[in-house]
């Protein structure tokens, strides 16, 4: 225990020697190698190599806690492992740092700032192209269907009425969700940050009277979510199959792939995603055009 208590007492005697001496430009230093380890952290999060940094982690905590417990064998054998593990790092992640390179080299002025633009843009396109697709499936077999596209009205209250998901969407599991013989088909799906964030939700029923007598209760539902947020919201009839959109209070109907895509693609441009697109393109077309000029 003394030992513990000499090597914390000497660890922030030394950093408070450090922090008295440092200077704008070690803020800076220090401020970079943040935004570094940052895009490092994204980059591995989502991949195989996340698990081998976590090995490296407890590697370097056990090694630590050596010093401080002065386990001299234990240490020993660390440190040896630590001088080669540059090069053991390399050999591990070489897939994901390859990956990296490539994409670095490919759009060198980008950087790895570029890696996740190149993604989201890629997922919203794949998102569009999912719902689509399974909704003319949905359609061809007369599955009903209700799904919840959540824009700047958050609707969490929503949410909790259903089973928390989480996944990421995808036209089969969407089917699979509203297979007649599933537990969640009955309820609506809520997508939020183009996940699929609950099933099975309770959406309040539209008290207009001026709705056609032609829709029933699953319309009803898709109207009342639209009135009460700013939602998107899908809506396959299980009788007809029409594929339905309903937005501010207003039902759409009879959409056909090429139709709803271009329609949800428009809806969804007050997402944080496209707003982000848009200023991208935007800022690429004022680039251009001082260029030609």
């Amino acid at each position: 225990m003394d030992n513990i208590k000499l090597y914390l007492s000497q660890l922030f005697a030394n950093m408070g020697r450090q922090l008295s001496l440092m200077e704008w430009t070690d803020i800076l230093d220090i401020l970079l190698l943040t935004l570094v380890l940052y895009y490092v952290y994204r980059f591995i999060r989502d991949r195989r190599a996340g698990k081998l940094a976590v090995g490296v982690l407890v590697v370097l905590a056990v090694l630590v806690l050596s010093e401080a417990l002065e386990l001299n064998a234990m240490r020993y054998l660390l440190q040896n492992v630590v001088q080669v593990g540059i090069i053991a790092i390399m050999v591990l992640f070489q897939p994901e740092l390859r990956s990296a390179l490539e994409t670095m080299g490919n759009q060198p002025l980008r950087g790895i700032k570029s890696l996740s633009e190149s993604k989201d843009i890629a997922r919203f396109n794949e998102v569009i192209n999912s719902v689509c697709e399974a909704a003319v499936e949905l359609s061809r077999s007369k599955t009903g269907a209700i799904i919840v596209f959540e824009r700047d009205t958050k609707l969490g209250d929503i949410i909790r009425t259903g089973v928390p998901v989480d996944a990421t969407l995808n036209p089969y599991l969407l089917r699979n969700i509203f297979y007649e013989g599933a537990p969640l088909h009955d309820g609506a799906i809520v997508v939020s940050n183009f996940r699929i964030c609950a099933a099975g939700c309770y959406l309040p029923l539209s008290q207009n009277p001026e709705i056609t007598k032609e829709v029933g209760t699953r319309h009803r539902a898709a109207i009342g979510m639209s009135e009460a947020s700013d939602a998107v919201v899908l809506c396959v009839s299980e009788e007809t199959g029409i594929i339905s959109l309903a937005i501010g209070g207003e039902l759409t109907r009879r959409y056909n792939f090429q139709s709803l895509n271009k329609k949800l693609r428009d809806e969804l441009a007050g997402t944080d995603l496209l707003k982000k697109m848009r200023k991208k393109s935007a800022a690429n077309k004022d680039g251009e055009g001082e260029a030609n000029e």
